[in-house]
């Protein structure tokens, strides 16, 4: 079976790697960002590096966007016909930035745009990726988006933007990088390539997000998340995902949990669910994992069982609740939508690369566990 990995990015890292803005002289850049990076400063640091050039900033970009501000960032930029968009923020803005430019692409195919992806958190890996998440609020679902002209040109990792995101915000999309590195290195289109990302991305975070956990402002630990937010984002855009996904994506459409947070909840259930099929191959596979975190050099099924106990230990220890329960989400309106639920789970495009085939029946008794 014939298999691909490449890498669009051009990819800087480390510290005041913002400057490499400053080669952009004289040109029409567009930010998308949203109303906390605008206030807080944020665009200003970016807008500076930018000092010759003309600035249009959009910064209207809500959690888990919409087709709707697609159309409307697209219709802000359209006369402005800028040479460059900015995608300044975490993984929504990193998303409606791409959402936006192949919108803006069509009302203007006669203007070449350039994409620079610069993440304020460390989780989606959207800046290397050809996904984008949009979402319809009227149906309650996510989409992932995929096409290779979602990939950005340029990713820019700057630590120094990453260190004032709250701890809550910094656990949540830590747990992503590993639910996104674990996925992609047992997806049935892993290879090689990806296989070096995600365990080298499994490795970073698993050492230095529970410092991060204690000190935020450690810039250290931080450029090490970050990057390893970045090369689990490049090991599952060429491996793919699975069910976590899938059903993270259809729980969260319908009750607007942090996407990092449903992940970090359903990983441990997911690895089970998978390794029950007795694959022995994906068992390997799993041991590798809890062998990275240090766990244990056993393989098989206790080695599996170790890796979902080490996540839940780290959930619990950085206040991620097992259940929807304990999270205080709505119960009744996971009971209304329940079926609508395993439709989108079943026909979410991360589902596809699962390493193992997942009924109605089985995701409606993963919901059942996951809802406590």
């Amino acid at each position: 079976m014939t298999k691909q990995f490449y890498v669009k990015p051009k990819v800087y890292t480390g510290a005041d790697s913002l400057s490499l803005l400053e080669q952009y002289q004289n040109q029409r850049v567009g930010i998308v960002t949203d109303s906390f990076m605008a206030s807080s400063g944020m665009t200003d640091l970016v807008q500076q590096r930018l000092a010759t050039c003309s600035v249009k900033i959009f910064s209207q970009v809500k959690p888990d966007p919409s087709v709707d501000i697609l159309v409307e960032g697209a219709g802000y930029f359209q006369s402005f016909r800028p040479e460059i968009i900015i995608a300044l923020g975490g993984g929504s803005s990193l998303d409606a930035a791409k959402g936006i430019l192949v919108t803006l692409q069509d009302l203007i195919p006669d203007q070449k745009i350039l994409l620079i992806a610069i993440p304020t958190t460390s989780g989606s890996g959207s800046e290397v990726t050809s996904y984008a998440v949009i979402s319809e609020p009227q149906a309650g679902r996510k989409y992932p988006l995929v096409s290779d002209e979602l990939v950005p040109d340029i990713a820019i990792l700057d630590p120094s933007l990453v260190l004032s995101v709250p701890r809550s915000v910094s656990i949540d999309t830590g747990m992503d990088v590993i639910t996104h590195a674990i996925e992609a290195y047992v997806s049935t289109n892993a290879n090689d390539f990806s296989d070096a990302l995600a365990e080298k991305a499994l490795s970073l975070v698993h050492r230095y997000l529970p410092v991060i956990y204690r000190d935020g402002k450690d810039i250290y630990a931080r450029e090490k998340v970050h990057n390893a937010s970045c090369m689990a984002g490049m090991a599952f855009n060429s491996a793919g995902l699975g069910l976590v996904h899938g059903l993270a994506h259809a729980l969260g459409g319908v009750l607007h949990i942090p996407h990092g947070k449903i992940n970090a909840m359903l990983l441990p259930l997911i690895i089970e669910f998978n390794a029950a099929g007795q694959d022995k191959a994906l068992l390997d596979r799993y041991a590798k994992c809890a062998q990275i975190f240090g766990l244990t050099t056993y393989s098989g099924p206790y080695a599996v069982k170790q890796l979902v106990n080490e996540i839940m230990r780290m959930n619990q220890t950085m206040g991620i609740p097992h259940t929807l329960k304990a999270l205080g989400s709505d119960l009744q309106l996971l009971a209304q939508n329940r079926e609508k639920i395993i439709q989108a789970a079943l026909d979410d495009g991360c589902t596809q690369t699962n390493p193992r085939k997942v009924t109605a029946a089985e995701v409606d008794r993963l919901i059942g566990k996951i809802a406590g």
